[in-house]
């Protein structure tokens, strides 16, 4: 992984702070000065300020049930961010994030290879998704066609959405499973189409999903579902 993750993933700061540190000169690796960006194994000796980064031995999954208005970032001295309205047992980060004014499912670790494996672009895991939306322009309701441009892929300045499963559920509220991360990816799609996002809430990723899970409310993985998250996770799909 790369340096600034290494810090952030061994608990010493944000990854903003990681960077700065790294530009400034104060960290080290095997005893010599480290540039940005530069990748590590995690076998190196690497001192930032004087502190020694060593990644956890054990790991912690959870998953939280996001309400909206809350910030994925864990910016202590933002009062919006989820380090201030959630207790985490340990240093944890969201994989992924979801919009402030979105909701629904966080995936929080201190598994710097498992965050690496679920956010590259090398692999495509799906996360679902129900969504609601309202036309703009006197467009009608969303129907087949609506879907179809969806599914197959939506350009979004250069780069044209991975194809996806969508459903529609009712008038305008449809579910959607991409296999894709583009920032505010589903708000944007649905604008190119003149369809405004009115709501939006991440129901799954892969074999995790909210059930029973209150909002605000966050849990601890159980074994088995870290076996599953895991194993499905290993590889490109």
């Amino acid at each position: 992984m790369r340096l600034a993750q290494h810090l952030v993933h061994s608990g010493i700061c944000s990854r903003r702070a990681a960077i700065k540190m790294i530009a400034e000169g104060l960290v080290s690796i095997d005893g010599n000065v480290a540039s940005h960006p530069v990748t590590v194994t995690g076998n190196e000796e690497i001192i930032a300020d004087g502190k020694r980064a060593v990644l956890p031995k054990q790991c912690t999954y959870m998953i939280y049930n996001k309400p909206v208005g809350i910030d994925c970032n864990c910016v202590a001295n933002n009062p919006d961010s989820i380090v201030n309205h959630v207790t985490l047992p340990t240093r944890l980060f969201p994989v992924g994030r979801i919009d402030k004014d979105s909701h629904g499912l966080m995936l929080l670790t201190n598994d710097g290879v498992l965050c690496q494996q679920l956010l590259s672009p090398d692999y495509s895991h799906p996360k679902t998704y129900l969504v609601t939306v309202e036309p703009h322009y006197q467009l009608p309701d969303i129907g087949t066609e609506f879907q179809q441009k969806m599914s197959m892929g939506i350009e979004l300045d250069t780069v044209v959405t991975r194809p996806c499963k969508l459903k529609l559920l009712s008038k305008n509220h449809f579910e959607i499973t991409l296999t894709q991360g583009l920032n505010r990816q589903i708000r944007r799609m649905s604008r190119s189409l003149g369809y405004k996002v009115i709501n939006l809430q991440r129901i799954a990723i892969m074999n995790l999903s909210l059930q029973g899970l209150a909002l605000n409310q966050l849990r601890e993985l159980t074994s088995e579902e870290i076996q599953i998250l895991k194993a499905n996770i290993a590889s490109p799909q």
